[in-house]
């Protein structure tokens, strides 16, 4: 006779009946179901038991609960109890990761590159024939998205013609980091002897983006428009911030909108109130992205160390913080797309050519075999093993 499993989720037990040997992920969850209900003294105990145990620099899961037991001992110490996260506005990004960690995020895990290169797709598309092309970044960061893609477009260009005029608007909550980025992409386009102007946007709050999305967009009619949202629709923590901002984009009558996003990275269920249900989908996610870094980057990689304390330390933070702190509530492609039909905007189904270059993607920078991009719904898909973790989609 069958024995009946034993229970894995620790965190099913109400916090003060949790096992002393529960799991990092148990007493992970056991502490968001502390703060949830307001004990912000048990939330304390508790994080600190983990952040003692949890090595992280350890395996994936040791590193995985270091990181939500920080954030969470956090938000403790920050008084912040319930679901909802703090009140005050928030910025539309963290400040950005150095250059070193975001080029070692690129490197050594293909989630960037992959959203990169199939919106990028999507634009050369649709601004083919175009003379003057104007790209809006909603989250500019360092600029990586962009050299590939004036490389490609110079390519295609007309001997008789030469390029075209390129326009970008770079976005982000860090003026000298913008600078930055255009000079580096002036330098770029000028050794292509590509014609390229770059514009700086400081968003520094999405209170601000959704009061008067258009500060500082200057927009010419005889320009092509292509506005990418490449991981940036979910720091818009509303559902009425989302619809005002797609909205937004709709009346500019762009060729393409670009869309890349976590596929329902910031937890689970509808109630964005319930930490502890929150939490426990993100470790869900996560703990498929730390299991991808584990299978593909050798133990003590100084690398991924860096990109998981900026980076994905930092998306964490946003997750355990909800609305207002960037984390929004969960969303899967389904929600994006309800949501940008619901402004007005149609999809464009993704070309044979923008799975297929995903795929080769895959193949020549990360052979690890348990990454798989897919071409489906319209969109490119990318996951490890079973677990979908992120679509592209573009619209017009």
């Amino acid at each position: 006779m069958l024995e009946p499993p034993e229970p894995d989720d620790d965190a099913a037990l109400p916090p003060s009946r949790a096992p002393v040997t529960a799991s990092p992920r148990g007493l992970v969850l056991a502490c968001a179901d502390m703060l949830h209900r307001g004990d912000l003294e048990g939330a304390r105990r508790v994080a600190a038991a983990v952040l003692s145990g949890a090595d992280p620099r350890g395996d994936a899961a040791d590193r995985l609960a270091h990181h939500f037991a920080r954030a969470l001992a956090q938000r403790a110490d920050e008084g912040h109890v319930g679901g909802g996260g703090a009140p005050a506005v928030v910025g539309v990004g963290a400040a950005p990761a150095s250059s070193s960690a975001y080029l070692a995020y690129n490197k050594i895990a293909p989630f960037l590159r992959f959203a990169h290169l199939t919106a990028n797709q999507a634009i050369l598309e649709a601004t083919a024939g175009a003379r003057r092309v104007h790209i809006v970044d909603l989250d500019a960061a360092h600029g990586v998205q962009w050299p590939p893609l004036l490389q490609a477009i110079c390519e295609r260009a007309d001997d008789s013609l030469g390029p075209p005029e390129v326009r970008i608007t770079g976005a982000g909550p860090d003026r000298d980091v913008l600078l930055r980025t255009g000079d580096r992409l002036r330098a770029f386009a000028s050794s292509l002897n590509l014609p390229l102007r770059f514009h700086p946007l400081l968003l520094p709050c999405t209170a601000q983006l959704a009061a008067d999305p258009a500060t500082g967009l200057e927009l010419h009619p005889d320009e092509t428009l292509a506005v990418n949202c490449v991981l940036f629709l979910h720091r818009l923590s509303r559902d009425g911030e989302i619809a005002a901002f797609l909205r937004w984009v709709r009346s500019m009558n762009p060729a393409v909108v670009t869309v890349a996003e976590r596929e329902g990275s910031a937890g689970g269920g509808d109630d964005v109130e319930d930490l502890p249900r929150r939490v426990g989908a993100a470790m869900d996610f996560y703990s498929a992205v730390f299991d991808a870094l584990e299978a593909t980057v050798p133990p003590g990689s100084a690398e991924r160390l860096s990109v998981e304390q900026e980076i994905l330390g930092t998306e964490i933070e946003s997750v355990v913080a909800g609305p207002g702190g960037g984390g929004g509530r969960p969303r899967s492609f389904e929600d994006w797309s309800a949501a940008a039909r619901a402004a007005g905007l149609s999809p464009r189904p993704a070309s044979t050519f923008a799975a297929a270059q995903a795929r080769l993607l895959l193949r020549l920078h990360y052979p690890s075999e348990g990454y798989a991009a897919e071409e489906a719904r319209g969109a490119c898909f990318l996951g490890w093993q079973t677990r979908t973790l992120m679509s592209v989609s573009s619209w017009q």
